[in-house]
């Protein structure tokens, strides 16, 4: 009957522990896939930049949008939970987010966008930094 108690009591155990093992599991994948999309997000984001400078005539209205846009993404994913596996990649990618959010706050001049600024800023390597996260999400074996 001891037997019997012991690994019932044992059974349990194992079962509660490997429940916190599923959910940890779970919530790294969930942050596999949510860090991917947003860097895929920001590769985009850097390809739109890049291309309204480009053209002849720069459209400010579709450049400022477009930064807000990227600045609200830089925003919301610096909330995520973050798994205690991913925290050294993820804080990288918080300083990263930050000197990005610092560049898009000095291309602006009371309100306005600053083309010639904008076009002469960092905002292009920045982007490819945080881009670059993806090797070390891939590594971590959270291929998406």
């Amino acid at each position: 009957m001891k037997r019997i108690i012991f690994l019932l009591l044992l059974t349990t155990v194992v079962f509660i522990s490997g429940c916190g093992i599923l959910e940890e599991t779970q919530n790294s994948l969930n942050y596999a896939t949510e860090t991917t999309e947003y860097l895929n997000e920001m590769s985009t984001y850097g390809e739109e930049v890049q291309t309204l400078l480009n053209e002849g005539n720069v459209n400010i209205a579709e450049v400022e949008t477009t930064l807000t846009e990227l600045e609200e993404t830089v925003e919301e994913f610096n909330k995520i939970e973050v798994p205690a596996i991913a925290e050294g990649i993820h804080t990288d990618i918080l300083a990263n987010n930050e000197k990005l959010l610092d560049v898009i706050n000095q291309i602006q001049e009371n309100g306005e966008i600053a083309i010639d600024e904008l076009k002469n800023s960092e905002i292009f390597q920045t982007i490819d930094s945080i881009t670059n996260f993806m090797n070390q999400i891939e590594q971590l074996g959270f291929e998406s």
